[in-house]
């Protein structure tokens, strides 16, 4: 199937229907801007040219609308069926979404994405202080499984390395009070 797209009206996305009729969508605050897709699109075109179809099809949808896609379900959290009719719908959005993550793309779309944030607001690419506080480390050090989110999910928090001295100050006092205390009798 041939698509053709004859105008874009500004502010709008053009989309393909099921007739090959050229329908516009208003978009939704998910979307991918122009920019974010600048980036994007080299890394996607890469991936369809490491992996070809079998049977040479090329599919149905545009790149840029399985990616909105893939945007709308993440921020709404919406179930993958339950996708808006006039974006790709879950059997099209769900295999590049399992396929990309699996294969490590959707880390890379996310880590051009952030960058691109980040350097968007005057920041490095990359941040140089990390921030944990205790309650995060104490849930990471907690967990029965490691966690993706904390890679110190083995190590010791602060509240556990200061255990013995908090307790020998403790101890220190209740034998002072125990001490100084009136006897009996």
């Amino acid at each position: 199937m041939v698509r053709r797209i004859f105008s874009v009206t500004p502010g709008w996305q053009t989309r393909m229907c099921w007739d090959d009729r050229v329908g516009e969508r208003k978009p939704y605050p998910s979307d991918v801007s122009d920019e974010q897709w600048a980036l994007i699109e080299p890394v996607l075109t890469a991936w369809k040219a490491a992996h070809p179809s079998v049977s040479g099809h090329e599919g149905t949808y545009a790149m840029r609308e399985i990616i909105n896609a893939i945007l709308y379900q993440g921020r709404t959290g919406v179930q993958w069926e339950y996708l808006p009719h006039d974006l790709p719908p879950k059997s099209a959005t769900y295999y590049y979404f399992a396929k990309w993550r699996d294969d490590g793309t959707a880390q890379v779309i996310h880590d051009l994405l952030r960058w691109y944030l980040r350097e968007s607001k005057g920041r490095k690419a990359d941040p140089s202080l990390v921030v944990l506080d205790t309650q995060s480390v104490h849930a990471a050090a907690s967990s029965s499984r490691p966690s993706r989110a904390c890679s110190l999910s083995r190590a010791r928090s602060p509240a556990t390395i200061l255990r013995p001295v908090r307790l020998a100050q403790s101890q220190r006092r209740r034998g002072h009070q125990l001490a100084n205390r009136p006897l009996r009798g």
